[in-house]
């Protein structure tokens, strides 16, 4: 069958590594399964570097995706950058749905049959285009299923009993929501749900969630039976589809210094710490760290990453020497034990064997990439939803420990050093149970996507939707 008698995919990720990245391997699952699809993914241009260029550009082996650049409109994004970096992203996207409209159009101009529109999370103003072009909208989520249910949950609450949720920010209340076993507190909800700067955003998100024609979730069913069974008995859901894991394979180009110093360390035997793309710490978070990994004297690598300026839309950055904000002599005290580096490439480290133990930010990438690779966590949530996430595998799963599972970056807490010694302790202790739950679900996760399992059931599910669409516009 040849590429235009194909019927199209349009995928509109967040333009950010930890969105992107499962949006492009989500893509992959879906044209490699079904030679009747293709993809076409629109690249938006955020005004800074965030790293994707490695994951947008068209290769041979991604024959049946087409990454489409849209390009920057210099005077809006100058305008929007003004603003906090918390307002930013929703006048960004809704900045782009010109440029989107556009880009369609010129699709729809080759004779090719659009068969859907799957946007991120983020992006689900975009569902208004596809209404547009009388095309169906499928959501990308790329969090688990739980914190899904747990959106849909605190949306239902205000619309439909009138309780919103920003009134319920630093209190002790505890809901009882479908998705989880145990009630959630509100201490561990979302950073979105307490925006009321940001007036309905979190709510809009969701409702337009509801119009969708499903959602594709970056889970498994055997990693979260009970919020998936959960979300699919609601028929005021759209239908879910967990097609995950989504992880980026082991990376062959890594870090010769890095997994260099790892080959000399002995099986199990170091503690990784690593707080994701936006993941960074005040000097004195981060002395407290340093003197609870002397402290404690096992081996460790830490991934220690510069803060970008205050109130601007950037990345964390580098350190041109770490020492300036690390304890005076800390480096050469642990030289032979321990290891501070930048960026380091995580699938690489996490699939190691001297890798025992992984202290987290708990975004949903990283969560599943400790999984894969059958490393058992310390959590420690910054942002996000990645408050709930810890929640999660701490008191619904029992296979992480917690080292402060309410942390909020925003908030000026500081964690002690005691605290966080005595955490990495339980965590490389062999006899914390842990081990072997991370260990079966480490197989599970690894046979879902064979041939009759569940993901991939998931996957044709989703496929036979998709196709639908196809037919009932002939």
């Amino acid at each position: 069958m040849s590429v235009d008698q194909k019927s199209n995919l349009i995928f509109i990720p967040f333009p950010v590594i930890s969105h992107l990245v499962a949006a492009v391997k989500a893509a992959m699952l879906l044209s490699n399964r079904d030679e009747r699809l293709s993809v076409t993914i629109l690249v938006m241009k955020l005004p800074i570097d965030t790293k994707i260029d490695s994951y947008t550009k068209n290769t041979q082996e991604l024959s049946y995706i087409n990454f489409l650049h849209l390009p920057e409109n210099e005077s809006v994004t100058n305008e929007l950058t003004t603003q906090p970096p918390k307002q930013f992203g929703a006048g960004f996207i809704e900045s782009q749905k010109v440029l989107v409209r556009e880009a369609v159009s010129e699709i729809l101009k080759g004779s090719i049959r659009v068969a859907g529109f799957v946007v991120d999370m983020f992006c689900t103003t975009m569902i208004d285009v596809a209404d547009g072009f009388n095309v169906p909208s499928y959501v990308f989520f790329p969090c688990g299923a739980a914190t899904l249910g747990l959106m849909f949950h605190l949306q239902s609450m205000n619309d439909d009993h009138g309780q919103e949720p920003a009134v319920y920010k630093d209190t002790d209340v505890v809901v009882s929501v479908p998705t989880y076993v145990n009630p959630v507190p509100a201490r561990v909800w979302p950073d979105l749900v307490f925006k009321k700067d940001n007036g309905d955003y979190f709510l809009n998100l969701m409702r337009k969630f509801r119009r969708a024609k499903g959602i594709i979730v970056n889970t498994f069913l055997e990693f979260e039976p009970h919020a998936v069974s959960s979300l699919s008995r609601d028929e005021k859901i759209p239908p879910v589809y967990p097609i995950g894991p989504i992880v980026q394979e082991e990376n062959d180009e890594n870090d010769e210094i890095v997994i260099g110093w790892l080959n000399e360390q002995p099986d199990s035997s170091v503690v990784f710490l690593c707080f994701g793309s936006r993941g960074s710490f005040d000097s004195d978070q981060v002395k407290e760290i340093a003197v609870a990994l002397e402290n404690c004297g096992r081996r460790f690598l830490w991934s220690l990453r510069k803060p970008p300026p205050k109130e601007k839309f950037e990345f964390p950055g580098e350190y041109k020497d770490p020492g300036e904000v690390l304890p005076e002599g800390f480096l050469e005290r642990t030289v032979g034990i321990g290891k501070v580096v930048g960026w380091v490439p995580q699938m690489a480290v996490l699939s190691h064997p001297a890798v025992g133990g992984f202290v987290s930010h708990c975004g949903w990438n990283s969560t599943l990439e400790s999984v894969w690779c059958g490393v058992p966590m310390a959590v420690w949530p910054l942002a996000a939803e990645q408050q709930v996430n810890a929640f999660q595998l701490v008191k619904e799963f029992g296979m992480a420990v917690e080292i402060k599972m309410d942390y909020r970056k925003d908030s000026n807490m500081i964690v002690d050093a005691e605290i966080i010694e005595k955490a990495i302790e339980r965590l490389m202790d062999p006899e914390n149970g842990i081990r072997g739950k991370v260990k079966v679900l480490k197989e599970k996760s690894r046979l879902v996507l064979l041939e009759g399992e569940s993901s991939c059931n998931f996957l044709d599910r989703l496929i036979v939707d998709i196709m639908a669409n196809v037919s009932s516009t002939k």
